[in-house]
């Protein structure tokens, strides 16, 4: 038999969006993992810790026997079979393990002996996951950004579908970003949000090289994921457009997102406990600001919008969220926003409504491909 193909190319795998097959456990695909993978696992999670264990106590011989005794003909069915159906319904694909080493030669070579070539990832998943920090490196060394501010609800999202080459940070962590940012949908982990980073930085450079990209100005936190330090920090350096609109529309767009909009959300998620779920979701959020708002103002607020939340549910309207909504971004967000824009020193080079920031970036974003680095 002539030599199953082994892949090295990293970043064609991620520009091609080539499925993954990953055969670690289950509690390692867990803990990290690709946009484009699927775990179909070689061992459980209590079979690797056997395996590990005998690895630690006797050698690697002593593990790989312990292996072909769990192996038993039952199992090694099911674990074909289940690689069978994922190859059928992605044939262009490949399988990595952690180091590219044991287990994915061994589950290539088992697909080999029923006839099935699938093609293995040399380095498996850590030398995948050391090319992408790399990019993401790379790119806080040499790509371009653009940071798009403004006060909350300005409509910096909705902006962004907008404007030219841009990567949605929130969308990357499933979170709008705030205090009431949390959607219906779990947040990734850490590491997937980064390897997901890395993987829009490195289309942006391969497909666009030298184009600026507009992102959100955020903070080191969306939700519970945390911005890379050296990127945060060279989003910190680049310089900034700044989105204005009425206070008016701020609010009604507040109303839109965050109060229809996540009701809906709840509505497609949870049909029978929506109406209980939302009404947590939005009481819960504003008790996580309790202190900051004090006691008194945190009661008011609360009662007010207990009563909105009932006369929404009842009638659809959303206006008794509207005095709520317009205190909290004038006495809370706007404040807190003012004060972290005042810690930066990178230069605004543009500022107005939606509409002229769109037509400054047709006329303008190409020629900030000249511009030097973040760095420089």
């Amino acid at each position: 038999m002539s030599a199953l193909p082994v892949l090295t190319d990293y970043a064609a795998l991620f520009l091609q969006d080539i499925p993954l097959m990953d055969v670690r456990a289950p509690v390692e695909f867990k803990q990290g993992a690709f946009p484009s993978a699927t775990n179909v696992p070689l061992l459980d999670d209590r079979q690797r810790e056997l395996i590990g264990t005998e690895y630690k106590r006797a050698g690697q011989d002593a593990a790989i026997a312990l292996g072909l005794q769990l192996a038993t003909p039952t199992i090694r069915e099911q674990r074909q079979q289940a690689w069978q159906n994922y190859i059928a319904a992605h044939p262009q694909g490949a399988l990595y393990c952690f180091r590219g080493g044991l287990r994915s030669r061994t589950t290539q070579q088992w697909l080999a002996e029923q006839g099935i070539v699938y093609p293995l990832i040399k380095g498996g998943y850590k030398a995948m996951r050391r090319f992408l920090l790399e990019t993401l490196e790379q790119a806080c060394e040499h790509q371009p950004f653009i940071c798009v501010s403004g006060r909350t609800g300005s409509g910096k999202t909705d902006l962004l579908q907008r404007l030219p080459h841009t990567i949605d940070l929130e969308a990357l962590a499933c979170h709008r970003g705030s205090t009431f940012g949390h959607t219906v949908f779990p947040q990734p982990g850490q590491i997937d949000f980064e390897n997901a980073l890395a993987i829009a930085l490195l289309i942006h450079r391969h497909n666009y090289p030298g184009a600026p990209l507009f992102i959100e100005d955020e903070s080191h936190l969306i939700g519970r994921i945390a911005l890379p330090t050296l990127f945060q920090s060279a989003l910190k350096r680049s310089p900034r457009i700044v989105l204005e609109d009425s206070n008016e529309s701020r609010e009604q767009r507040v109303v839109r997102d965050y109060i229809v909009g996540q009701r809906n959300a709840f509505a497609e998620q949870f049909a029978v406990e929506a109406k209980e779920r939302f009404a947590a979701f939005v009481l819960g959020n504003l008790d996580r600001i309790k202190r900051r708002l004090g006691g008194v103002r945190h009661q008011q607020l609360r009662d007010e919008w207990s009563h909105a939340l009932s006369e929404f549910e009842t009638t659809g309207k959303v206006d008794g969220f509207l005095p709520g909504i317009r205190s909290l971004l004038a006495d809370y967000y706007d404040p807190m926003y003012d004060y972290q824009f005042s810690l930066r020193d990178s230069p605004v080079i543009c500022r107005g409504n939606a509409d002229s920031l769109v037509m400054w970036a047709s006329g303008q974003a190409l020629h900030l491909s000249s511009m030097p680095s973040s760095r420089q």
